[in-house]
């Protein structure tokens, strides 16, 4: 079921819902700065297994994780280089997905994720109102795999149906394109393996073209 959540003012019933449906172990669409995403309660296996299986994705592919705030960094991950931090407090909230060492102590499932876990803080309000009551959600674009990433509530659901129990409508996303992702697991500098809402130069502004590694070829999300 599509619920409005434009109005801060009246989003109340609509988060509501969201919340009951995270908390039940469903499946939800929420909007995001960049593109409509499809997430779930990243502390419950079923859950995440579950917004694998609606996107047709396996657990190779481990979805991000959307987080309320930079200081939840620290309760998810272990070892975060400096110039990753430098990124998250220049760039979060905003179109920036950071790859890091995952807290090995964490009762989750992601996926086959080799001990990471890529992180980000979105820039809108609906989704950071969701996360400070949901905490955590494993999410990624509200779209089956292969097909465009929604931009809209109504092509979130043309595309996933009955596989999710809530969907937030905000409008159209506002940037309409995904994130771009910087992998901070290497000791030898951080690696952009997605171009997206950030640019290589306004990263390279911020921890300098040496602390970069070579880019690889873009993975799709």
């Amino acid at each position: 079921m599509i619920y409005p959540c434009t109005d801060p003012q009246a989003w109340g019933p609509s988060l509501d819902a969201a919340v009951e449906a995270v908390e039940a172990g469903q499946v939800i669409v929420l909007p995001t700065d960049t593109v409509y995403g499809i997430g779930a309660d990243a502390f419950q296996p079923d859950a995440v297994a579950a917004v694998l299986t609606a996107k047709g994705r396996g657990r190779q592919m481990p979805p991000p994780v959307l987080i309320p705030d930079v200081r939840t960094v620290d309760g998810l991950a272990m070892d975060v280089p400096e110039p990753a931090r430098a990124l998250m407090e220049e760039f979060w909230p905003g179109a920036l997905t950071v790859i890091v060492m995952a807290q090995p102590s964490l009762a989750w499932d992601l996926g086959d994720t080799h001990g990471t876990v890529a992180l980000r803080m979105p820039d809108h309000p609906a989704a950071l109102a969701l996360l400070k009551r949901t905490g955590p959600l494993a999410v990624t674009s509200a779209n089956k795999t292969g097909q465009p990433a929604a931009t809209t509530a109504s092509d979130a659901e043309s595309q996933l149906g009955e596989s999710v129990a809530v969907y937030l409508d905000a409008g159209d996303s506002p940037l309409g394109q995904a994130s771009t992702i910087v992998d901070a697991t290497n000791d030898a500098g951080l690696r952009i393996v997605r171009a997206g809402g950030v640019s290589r130069e306004a990263i390279a502004d911020i921890i300098g073209e040496d602390a970069l590694l070579r880019p690889l070829e873009a993975d799709s999300e």
